[in-house]
């Protein structure tokens, strides 16, 4: 408890004695966005120098300045260090909590958008592609777990956007093409879309994949007895 006080304390000592303005070489080399994980990002800006974030919803996050690479962010409880090699990116200082885990957060190219960002922009093919590169990397990676995927297309479906509903499923079907359940609720939009055919042919090849898959033989027999 001693030494957590006397770091506390050092920090905050830090913090005030060591000017908030940062230089202009310093904030053209860290403004942007950095992700935070696969499908979330933080947003560094500065206003009048001084260093602030977009993180979560909340659009004015200002960073104490420890030294001149490293702030402390409260919301996260952090003290995060921006390092310019290999290229620039934002790692958190070793603390007790995450003693011998390293957290790198890769700053993003002008342009570059997460997988659901390009999702919401109706650009499916590079959501698609964004997808993709994470399951290469991370297949355990929670933001392109098929469950997920698979109750976001059921949440468009509620909300009565089948478009959408549509392409997420879709986007599932190439992520898991061995997965029955993906190419069922893929049928499922198509129904819900009036595309009798290729309804048919998804509850066709969901049941190509598992010939027990209930939904699919309902929705079959319904669509057959038209």
């Amino acid at each position: 408890m001693k030494k957590l006080l006397l770091t506390l304390l050092v920090l905050i000592l830090c913090i005030g004695c060591t000017s908030q303005e940062n230089s202009q070489d310093f904030i053209k080399k860290t403004e942007g966005r950095y992700l935070f994980n696969a499908n979330e990002v933080i947003e560094i800006y500065y206003k009048e120098n001084v260093l602030h974030a977009k993180w979560r919803g909340n659009d004015d996050i200002k960073l104490l300045k420890v030294d001149d690479s490293s702030f402390y962010m409260k919301e996260l409880n952090e003290k995060m260090i921006f390092v310019n090699q290999p290229k620039m990116h934002i790692q958190l200082a070793e603390k007790t909590e995450h003693k011998g885990i390293k957290y790198h957060f890769e700053k993003m190219k002008g342009g570059e958008k997460t997988a659901m960002e390009y999702f919401k922009d109706k650009e499916y093919a590079k959501s698609l592609e964004t997808f993709k590169s994470i399951q290469q990397k991370d297949s355990l990676n929670p933001t392109i777990r098929q469950r997920r995927i698979n109750r976001l297309g059921y949440t468009y479906i509620r909300n009565q956007d089948y478009n959408a509903a549509l392409e997420i499923f879709k986007i599932n079907t190439i992520l898991y093409p061995n997965s029955s359940n993906t190419f069922d609720s893929l049928g499922e939009a198509y129904f819900l879309k009036k595309d009798t055919l290729n309804a048919i042919a998804n509850f066709k090849k969901a049941l190509s994949i598992n010939p027990e898959n209930r939904n699919s033989k309902r929705f079959l027999k319904k669509l057959n007895t038209k």
